[in-house]
């Protein structure tokens, strides 16, 4: 059974390290999936960290009632307000962020990250990272470790030249994420890819499901992994 420390992770001199969660709204549908972001939270937490919550300060593709599942037509939020949701308030607007300001940083997925962090979700192979998304996570490429959970991978194969991850076993998604640049493997809810060269770790949560106890135990791995890379 999988275990991970729960002593606070320092860097050098004994500093706590600092990690980054990026957001991208409030719901599974068309925001950030509140499971994933928690379980996150929660493990980096554990751990010691410092966490800097942030995301872009834009318009949502659009807004869903998670009841029905259909679109709510006319109603407009804010990728940044509703993540605010999340954080209790304590949250960055993406643009002030830097990669100096970090040791590390995680991706929970949710539809948000397909549909406000970038446009996978109606571009497919012919996607685009949001501007400030993608800034960051080239800043952090190769450098320091970055997470990628569910189908935040989209944006790693995109922003992320060559990288390694995975989605889970859905073939048609790894197709489009290999057509885009990256190199897919297959891995089951409860685990991780590891990409050693480019610093970065994916694991499928919720693309998999369903048991949220089998998506923390894949995000606590990624989270323990992201913290090693950060301290080597």
């Amino acid at each position: 059974m999988f275990t991970y420390s729960l002593s606070t992770i320092f860097l050098g001199g004994g500093v706590v390290c600092k990690v980054g969660v990026v957001l991208s709204g409030c719901g599974v549908y068309d925001g950030a999936e509140i499971h994933e972001a928690v379980i996150t939270l929660l493990a980096l937490d554990r751990a010691g960290c410092k966490i800097v919550m942030m995301a872009p300060n834009i318009p949502q593709m659009h807004v869903v009632n998670h009841l029905t599942g259909e679109e709510a037509k006319g109603e407009t939020r804010n990728v940044l307000v509703e993540s605010a949701r999340i954080a209790r308030g304590n949250i960055k607007d993406m643009k002030d962020v830097k990669s100096a300001d970090l040791d590390a940083l995680v991706f929970p997925g949710g539809f948000g990250a397909a549909k406000n962090l970038s446009n996978f979700a109606t571009k497919g192979t012919g996607m685009e990272v949001n501007p400030e998304v993608d800034r960051l996570f080239k800043e952090m490429f190769g450098k320091k470790p970055i997470g990628l959970i569910c189908i935040a991978p989209a944006i790693g194969a995109k922003s992320g030249e060559g990288v390694t991850l995975t989605i889970g076993t859905d073939k048609d998604t790894a197709a489009a994420l290999e057509t885009i640049g990256a190199k897919h493997v297959d891995k089951p809810v409860n685990d991780i890819v590891v990409d050693e060269k480019n610093k970065v770790v994916s694991t499928p949560a919720y693309m998999l499901g369903p048991r949220i106890s089998d998506v923390a135990t894949g995000i606590e791995k990624l989270v323990d992994q992201v913290l090693k890379m950060a301290q080597a």
